[in-house]
């Protein structure tokens, strides 16, 4: 496998573990992270010798979003040129099971990565929130699709209107994530599951996950081309260059009044 800056990769048996490594900035999301997270996820789907992968981050964050750094100097040319959010959607094409195993802060892409994800556990420090639409935009990476097709639509319309944080208990109450795990159990659950997953006939678990999507997400690509090129567009408002330089400066921002 390649080295990997912002990536740890461990093997354990027959199961890959990938872990978020950029804590100076609590694994927030910037190129660099979103390739490197998706190669390495890729990386385990393609060896023989891996049944099953978990995702995990640190002990403050799993993932707290993208970096503003990142995201501040896009436009809509630049984000619809490149395609901005793309690769990372290959995490959800990999065809082995990922669990994600979530503690801490999962904050805008840390929500939407943990939801590409096929099952999601969470101890009792997890936080989610898609908080895009305080920053004069909308979650890019599946958020609002994915978010969609796991607690309905009015749930999610709630928090994606909102940006609210929630917790673990209320992420399971509302079916986005698996279970609740209790502090300090979180990676060994996380091994116990990955390990009796990986331990199935390979064929029927790679079927199982194939028949499982092809009911959740058929009308999941048509959505996602719509919502991703909203999210492209609004990188080139008033509103996200706004939100995200009040951000940057610690500041309430001051919005467009339409």
């Amino acid at each position: 496998m390649a080295e990997f800056k912002f990536m740890k990769t461990e093997r354990r048996g027959n199961v890959g573990i990938v872990t978020f490594n950029r804590p100076e900035a609590l694994n927030a999301l910037n190129e660099d992270v979103a390739i490197e997270v998706t190669d390495a996820l890729r990386a385990f789907d393609a060896d023989d010798s891996i049944g099953c992968m978990i995702l995990a981050g640190g002990e403050k964050a799993f993932c707290a979003g993208a970096d503003i750094k990142y995201v501040l100097d896009q436009t809509f040319e630049t984000a619809y040129l490149h395609d901005f959010a793309n690769y990372m959607d290959q995490v959800a094409e990999v065809r082995k099971p990922i669990i994600a195993a979530v503690r801490g802060f999962a904050f805008g892409g840390g929500t939407e990565i943990a939801l590409m994800c096929d099952i999601i556990l969470a101890d009792l420090t997890a936080q989610f929130a898609l908080p895009e639409v305080g920053l004069g935009v909308i979650p890019g990476a599946g958020g609002p699709a994915r978010m969609t097709r796991s607690v309905g639509k009015a749930k999610a319309m709630y928090y994606v209107l909102t940006g609210k944080r929630f917790d673990a208990a209320e992420a399971e109450r509302i079916g986005m994530i698996t279970k609740v795990v209790e502090d300090g159990r979180l990676m060994d659950e996380a091994m116990a599951l990955a390990q009796e997953i990986a331990a199935m006939p390979r064929l029927s678990v790679l079927a199982c996950k194939e028949g499982v999507n092809q009911q959740a997400e058929v009308p999941l690509i048509p959505g996602r081309k719509v919502e991703r090129r909203l999210a492209h567009a609004l990188f080139g408002s008033a509103d996200k260059m706004e939100g995200m330089a009040a951000f940057a400066e610690k500041r309430k921002p001051n919005f467009t009044k339409y």
